[in-house]
């Protein structure tokens, strides 16, 4: 017997969480350029469609000259919530380091 009761998940549609994401990122008080997501001039996140996923990335740690980027494919609105919630944990953190 199947534990889905008949329901299907809602088909994800990247272009949507896109936009969903970016609204995230700037409530999280970061500015877009250039399809990179800032705080105070230093790269942070970034995201982009990349056929059926949205690739998005975040820092490994804030740096202005090169940064490394821990890159995630986002599968569903699931992926999307949690890559949100994981950077604002981490931007909480490096605010905290920052002070």
């Amino acid at each position: 017997m199947s534990d889905d009761f008949g329901f299907a998940l809602p088909p994800f549609k990247p272009d949507e969480a896109l936009l969903t994401l970016q609204r995230e990122l700037r409530a999280l008080g970061l500015t877009e350029r250039a399809g990179r997501f800032e705080r105070r001039g230093t790269a942070i996140a970034r995201a982009a469609v990349d056929g059926a996923v949205l690739r998005a990335a975040r820092v490994k740690r804030p740096s202005r000259n090169s940064p490394e980027w821990l890159d995630k494919p986002l599968k569903n609105s699931a992926d999307v919530r949690s890559f949100v919630a994981d950077l604002k944990k981490q931007l909480a953190l490096w605010s905290d380091s920052d002070d």
